[in-house]
C-alpha cells in the first residue's frame, strides 16, 4: 500500500466567525492511500483550538510510513487498533488515515461504504447551512444568498437574540444555534426559553466544554435540547454525556475517523442520546466520508465544502439539504 500526503489552503467564500476565531482560509491535509489499482481518500483540517496543523499531522504520519504501507488487506477496525497507539496524540492524522483506509477497502470490495456496513439510506437526515457571526445584517445576507431548510446560526455575542430576530423575519427555516462555549449556565436557560419561540430546534455546546455541572443544570432546566460538541471529542466521552446533554455531535475529525466515530454513535443510541455528526469545513473529501454515516444520525451538520469558495474533489452533492451520493464506489470522491 502506498501512502501520498497532500497540503491545501482552502479559500471560503465568506469570512467564517465563530465566538472563538474568524478565519479565511482553511488549511487541510488530503491522504491517498493507493493499493491494487484502487485509491482511497481521506481528509483532516487544521484547528488552533484543538492545536493542530497540517504540518504537525503530515509529520506523524510520515512517522509511522513504513507501518502503514507494510498493510495489505486488514479490515478498518483492525488497522485502526494497529495504527491508533502511535497517533494517539493526533487524532485529525488518524481521522485522515482511517478516512482514506475505509474508502480504500470499500472500493476492493466494490461497495459504496454504506452499502458494506448494510445501511439504508432511505430516510437520511437534511444538512444544515452554517451562519457565521457577522454584522446583522451580514447575516441576514449571507442566509438570502443560500435559502435553506435548515440554518445553524453561530453564536456567543452581546446581541445573540436579537440576531435570531431579526434572521427569523427573512425565512421560516428551522434554526439550530451554536454559541461554541460562549455562554454561561442562567445565560443559556434564560435564552433557550426567547430562543424557542423562534423557532430554535436545539442548542449546540453553549457552555465551556469541561464544565459539567453546569452542564448537568442546564440538562435539568432548558426549554431545549442540547448537544455536546466540545465536551463530546472521543469515544470515552460519549457515556460521559449521558445526564448532561440530550445528545453527542461527533466529529470525525476529533475522534479518530468514521471507525470510532461509528462505534461513538452506537454507545450514544444505546445510551438513549440523540446522534448528530458536525463538519470541520472540511472539502468534498471529508463531507463525503460523513455522507454514509446518514443513516445512523439524527441531525447532521454537513456544509463544509458549500462554505468554499473553490472545492478540491468531487464526491456527494448537497442540493437545498439533500444528501446525494456519487456513483462511485467507497466514499465516492474523485480529487479534482
Amino acid at each position: 500500500m502506498k501512502l501520498i500526503l497532500r497540503e491545501y489552503n482552502l479559500k471560503l467564500k465568506h469570512t467564517f466567525t465563530i465566538s472563538r476565531e474568524s478565519i479565511d482560509f482553511q488549511p487541510s491535509l488530503i491522504v491517498e492511500l493507493q493499493s491494487d489499482g484502487f485509491s482511497g481518500f481521506g481528509e483532516a483540517t487544521s484547528n488552533p483550538y484543538y492545536n493542530t496543523t497540517v504540518p504537525m499531522m503530515m509529520q506523524d504520519l510520515e512517522k509511522i510510513r513504513s507501518i502503514i504501507e507494510s498493510t495489505e488487506n486488514e479490515t478498518p477496525e483492525v488497522f485502526w487498533a494497529k495504527i491508533h497507539p502511535y497517533l494517539k496524540d493526533d487524532m485529525f492524522a488518524l481521522c485522515a488515515l482511517d478516512l482514506a483506509y475505509n474508502d480504500l477497502y470499500a472500493r476492493k470490495k466494490g461497495k459504496k461504504l454504506h452499502e458494506l456496513w448494510n445501511y439504508t439510506t432511505e430516510r437520511n437526515p437534511m444538512t444544515d447551512y452554517t451562519i457565521g457571526i457577522a454584522s446583522i445584517d451580514k447575516m441576514v445576507s449571507k442566509m438570502k444568498e443560500l435559502p435553506w431548510p435548515i440554518y445553524k446560526i453561530k453564536l456567543g455575542t452581546k446581541e445573540d437574540i436579537e440576531i435570531v430576530k431579526e434572521l427569523r423575519k427573512h425565512t421560516n427555516a428551522i434554526f439550530r444555534i451554536d454559541a461554541n462555549c460562549g455562554w454561561g449556565v442562567e445565560e443559556t436557560i434564560g435564552n433557550a426559553v426567547e430562543l424557542k419561540k423562534l423557532g430554535v430546534e436545539f442548542l449546540e455546546q453553549p457552555m465551556k466544554a469541561d464544565d459539567w455541572e453546569a452542564h448537568k443544570e442546564v440538562f435539568k432546566h432548558s426549554v431545549l435540547p442540547v448537544i455536546a460538541d466540545e465536551s463530546c471529542i472521543i469515544e470515552e466521552d460519549v457515556a460521559k454525556c449521558f445526564n448532561h446533554f440530550h445528545g453527542v455531535n461527533v466529529k470525525l475529525v476529533k475522534c479518530g475517523g468514521l471507525t470510532p466515530g461509528k462505534r461513538m454513535i452506537e454507545e450514544a443510541k444505546k445510551l438513549g442520546l440523540k446522534t448528530m455528526v458536525g463538519c470541520m469545513t472540511e472539502s468534498t473529501v471529508g463531507i463525503s466520508a460523513i455522507a454514509h454515516l446518514l443513516p445512523q444520525l439524527d441531525y447532521v451538520d454537513m456544509d463544509g465544502a458549500l462554505l468554499l469558495a473553490e472545492d478540491i474533489a468531487t464526491g456527494v452533492t448537497i442540493k437545498d439539504g439533500v444528501v446525494s451520493y456519487s456513483d462511485l464506489n467507497g466514499t465516492g470522491v474523485t480529487l479534482l
